[in-house]
């Protein structure tokens, strides 16, 4: 991870946000290449998802034919949104300060083992941005009991690593940066929205919301879509679009951030067929990341336990990948696939569920009726062929754009050998990109800087400019030309060399396999969009 973080920088992938005044935690900027990356993983989303869709045919294990379209709605919404949504109320994670050293911690991010030395037992711990939380367990409890490493065979171990979550007495507790025991408070609720402020005044009434996910907008705006483009269940509506959680400890570089871009579809379907659906999207979904370039080794579909369920979900699988910061054996969630069932739609309705089923709080007037109400407006849904009526389930695929972009680095990321120009083997840093993502699809070289191959290099990058970014290069020998794009992940590099101007071919060399070939200039976009795909 320190070599790509490195390369990112360097590279001009991403920035720390603000870093010339220090950076802010859990903010990044996206550099020339990066944004380009984060923009082709949007456009290859959102081309399989809505526009590369077939309306008409019923696909691969879909149980029909279906719609899809896209909305793109606004960041800050109605605060009543939240309310009726539950994240007003449930929105939170639960969070722990530490009384000695004065840092926050998220309640089930800190992992510890009892351990017993000099007949005291303690629950030694690590925070969340520990990469070897037993050793550094092992340290603290050292210290803590004043030992030396080579007595660590003294230690008397309890039970394996284990969360914070599961410990009730909190006085055996040693902070993961504390000295002493029963340092931590007890956990407390901390909602996850940021607040903004609306209008000049500036009251507790102008109180908004940045939005924490996008769906929202989605069920929000279910009538207006059906009454103006005329879809028929099953559809799906997708945006793409940024959020905002006021995380407490963002970490792993873009992994956990506070602004982040989310890519959704909320799939209204009908409730006889909404678990067929969970399972098709589930599958298709996890299909694409291969498709872009996955190990599929490296990638599980987990289906959520009852205990991990959010409460308005009837079931939930996350796309996970075995991210390299994370422990062997371990993965990061990349997209989770939700039944959601009718809670949306009825609680924008409604403003309240049944009691039994939706756990909201639901806070009452004084005159006894609901302080937050749902819209009120009718958002079922009538079948025009079959006249029945009914509150459409909904399936959710939401992915995250920066963790699909970290997933493809961390996977594009290679190491090995290639000849120099002097043609002795040399270790090169190469990323294996799939050449639809990539930031640049093709580099144009002339091989030296005369004869006229700077003209006609110039010539063919302008034609291919007008389909893809391309990049033109003519400084230095063509060797290091071909390190710097293998390190930006272009795909293809195309040399125009003394034998072009002779009979109009040139070579194309491929960053993967390093194999080149001759293709006339007049076949080169046909050629390179074959294999770009």
């Amino acid at each position: 991870m320190e070599k790509l973080v490195s390369l990112c920088k360097r590279r001009g992938f991403m920035f720390q946000s603000s870093e010339i005044y220090g950076g802010v935690n859990g903010f990044w900027d996206y550099g020339p290449l990066g944004v380009e990356l984060k923009r082709n993983i949007k456009d290859a989303w959102w081309r399989d998802m809505v526009t590369g869709h077939d309306d008409l045919a019923q696909l691969p294990g879909a149980p029909s034919a279906y719609e899809m379209t896209g909305l793109d709605c606004t960041i800050i919404m109605h605060p009543q949104v939240w309310k009726c949504s539950g994240h007003y109320d449930l929105f939170h994670d639960y969070m722990v300060d530490c009384r000695e050293s004065k840092k926050r911690y998220r309640h089930d991010q800190i992992q510890g083992r009892w351990v017993e030395a000099k007949g005291k037992k303690i629950f030694a711990t690590a925070g969340s941005d520990s990469e070897s939380p037993e050793a550094d367990i092992e340290r603290q409890a050292l210290k803590f009991f004043g030992m030396r490493s080579k007595n660590a065979d003294e230690l008397k171990w309890d039970g394996p690593l284990v969360s914070l979550t599961t410990v009730d007495d909190f006085e055996q507790v040693l902070g993961p940066d504390a000295k002493t025991l029963g340092t931590l408070t007890e956990p407390r609720e901390f909602n996850l929205m940021f607040k903004t402020t609306l209008g000049a005044l500036g009251g507790e009434a102008d109180t908004a919301f940045l939005r924490p996910e996008t769906a929202q907008g989605i069920f929000v705006n279910f009538k207006n879509v059906v009454d103006s483009s005329r879809v028929r269940v099953p559809f799906g509506i997708a945006q793409v679009g940024k959020s905002f959680r006021n995380e407490i400890t963002p970490r792993n570089f873009t992994f956990r951030s506070r602004e982040f871009e989310q890519m959704e579809i909320e799939f209204f379907c009908h409730p006889d067929s909404s678990s067929e659906w969970y399972t098709y999207w589930r599958e298709r979904r996890f299909q694409w990341y291969q498709d872009m370039g996955l190990d599929k080794g490296k990638l599980i579909l987990r289906e959520h336990s009852p205990e991990e369920l959010a409460h308005y979900s009837i079931g939930t699988a996350d796309i996970e990948y075995a991210f390299p910061f994370l422990p062997e054996g371990e993965y990061g969630e990349l997209e989770g696939i939700a039944h959601r069932g009718d809670f949306d739609l009825r609680s924008h309705m409604e403003g309240k569920l049944d009691p039994s089923t939706n756990p909201m709080t639901v806070e009452l007037n004084a005159d006894g009726k609901p302080k937050h109400r749902g819209s009120g407006k009718d958002l079922s849904y009538r079948d025009d062929i079959s006249g029945e009526r009914f509150v459409p389930h909904v399936i959710e695929p939401s992915a995250g754009a920066d963790r699909a972009m970290l997933a493809f680095l961390c996977e594009a990321f290679t190491e090995d050998e290639a000849p120099d120009d002097k043609g002795n083997m040399q270790t090169r840093t190469v990323m294996k990109l799939h050449p639809r993502i990539a930031p640049i699809k093709a580099a144009i070289f002339p091989l030296v800087k005369k004869d006229g191959m700077p003209e006609m290099a110039q010539d063919i990058y302008r034609t291919l400019k007008k389909s893809w970014n391309v990049f033109y290069d003519e400084k230095g020998a063509v060797g290091r030309r071909y390190r710097r794009q293998d390190e930006a992940g272009t795909p293809f590099c195309i040399t125009i060399d003394g034998e072009s101007l002779q009979d109009q071919t040139v070579t194309i060399r491929h960053r993967d396999t390093l194999d080149q070939w001759r293709v006339k200039v007049d076949d080169l976009t046909e050629e390179l969009r074959k294999q770009i795909g």
